[in-house]
């Protein structure tokens, strides 16, 4: 299968991922901008991404950009750089997904792309354009990584996080100092946890069992208050309480946009019911998966509820207006990990509660999600169509689970039963994995539907 773009940039096999490829593509996005020949690069620790950063440095400086390499650093960071600068960038990642697999993401001088900007590079691609600058200079970057760094401590205040003991799940997360660096910085003691020279693909979003088994037991061991971690490229969170229990990413969004004073939440539809049962905000609007469609939602709320914020279900969150916390965070519309963490363990912190109290002080309503991999995307788009377009198959699949009370086809396949479960099935947009959402009125049974579902879906799947 050709790189394609999904929810979050092209992506493909790094063997698909060829020279002329990412050559195209740097000069179809560049072509593509208005008044702008500066480009920021920077990249994730997966064995590819160093080569396929140095070549988009070296095509773009050719082509007359003038180019600063960040190096390795995290999406957040660089997108915080380059929207300063009022520059375009291009990420190396594949964010979660294994080291078989790359891909770009591209920002504009404002922000991500939209679907418009994807379908102009695609065009320019196809048309094989060539961008022809005026310029044409390389320069490196240091800053921008302490930049992110100072945005948080300077925020939150370099004393808020003290007292607490926080182990940080480095793996093979481009932002592992970072994080340590962030959380030493508020005052907090640092516990380094399972460091990796090898890239370790880590879903923030569907945790596997044997970590989640390794976290209760770093908590344990070392008498940790909280676990942080991230994806591949640090824009997704995940943050355990002191079981090592890991705290769902919507969840995270949910904390977040109470400490921020939000009073509009913009989320896809796979997120936890519960930001649409508290009373804190005056709009709740739910998108397709993808940061671009919950970007999309944020702008056309700014003129009428200015105080906007997006999360996804699997934390990234997006920050839409000039917030106050100890000092002002200036807005950063792409998916951050770092917010969602900090917020909710300085908001328990102030209450004088763990972050499991806090949690429980919410609506009971809870979520759970897994994946089957590797899978035939032509398969899995015929097996939703069937579901989608027959109500008797339908019925008859989820029979289980009793009688649907109602679908919604924002993305993919959700389905309301009138028991209060909920299943939500959609194919990966980057990759080849089947996505499994589940929601109920306790941990357990959200879990259970998740697991039933999965065995379920894997017969006509693999």
């Amino acid at each position: 299968m050709a790189p394609s773009f999904g929810t979050s940039g092209l992506r493909g096999l790094v063997s698909e991922l060829t020279d002329d490829l990412v050559a195209d593509y740097v000069h179809a996005f560049l072509s593509t901008l208005d008044s702008c020949e500066t480009l920021y690069v920077g990249r994730d620790l997966r064995p590819s991404s160093p080569d396929i950063a140095s070549l988009i440095c070296r095509v773009a400086e050719q082509a007359g950009a003038d180019v600063i390499d960040c190096g390795a650093l995290g999406t957040p960071a660089l997108a915080l750089a380059s929207m300063g600068a009022s520059a375009a960038a291009i990420m190396v990642t594949g964010s979660h997904i294994p080291a078989d697999r790359n891909g770009l993401k591209f920002y504009l001088p404002d922000g991500e792309i939209s679907k418009a900007d994807e379908t102009a590079i695609n065009m320019a691609y196809a048309n094989r354009k060539r961008f022809n600058g005026t310029g044409g200079s390389y320069m490196e970057n240091t800053t921008a990584e302490p930049r992110y760094v100072a945005r948080y401590i300077g925020a939150f205040g370099a004393a808020s996080l003290t007292g607490l003991r926080i182990g940080i799940y480095r793996h093979s997360s481009v932002a592992r100092d970072t994080m340590e660096h962030i959380f030493t910085g508020l005052g907090a003691e640092i516990v380094p946890l399972a460091h990796s020279d090898s890239f370790i693909p880590v879903d923030t979003e569907a945790v596997d069992t044997e970590t989640r088994s390794e976290l209760a037991d770093w908590c344990r061991t070392h008498g940790l208050d909280a676990i942080a971690s991230t994806d591949g490229d640090a824009d997704r969170p995940m943050l355990t309480d002191a079981t090592g229990k890991v705290i769902p990413g919507d969840v995270l969004g949910v904390l977040t946009a109470q400490v921020l004073n939000a009073k509009a939440v913009v989320t896809p539809v796979s997120s936890n019911d519960m930001v649409r049962r508290l009373p804190d905000f005056d709009a709740v609007q739910l998108t397709k998966i993808g940061s671009p469609f919950v970007i999309a939602g944020m702008e056309a709320l700014r003129d009428s509820l200015p105080d906007v914020i997006g999360f996804e279900a699997n934390g990234g969150f997006l920050l839409g207006f000039n917030a106050t916390i100890n000092s002002p965070l200036s807005p950063l519309p792409t998916r951050d990990c770092m917010l969602p963490m900090i917020a909710p363990l300085f908001a328990a912190k102030v209450a004088g509660q763990s972050l499991a109290e806090l949690v429980a002080g919410l609506p009971p309503c809870f979520t759970a999600a897994d994946r089957l991999q590797n899978i035939d995307r032509s398969k899995a788009d015929v097996f939703l169509s069937r579901l989608i377009e027959n109500e008797p198959i339908r019925a008859a699949f989820f029979s289980s689970f009793g009688t649907i009370a109602s679908i919604d086809l924002t993305d993919g396949l959700r389905m309301d039963f009138i028991s209060g479960d909920v299943v939500h099935l959609r194919p990966s947009g980057n990759a080849p994995e089947f996505r499994i959402y589940a929601q109920s009125n306790s941990e357990a049974r959200a879990w259970d539907v998740v697991a039933q579902t999965k065995d379920a879906v894997a017969g006509p799947l693999m």
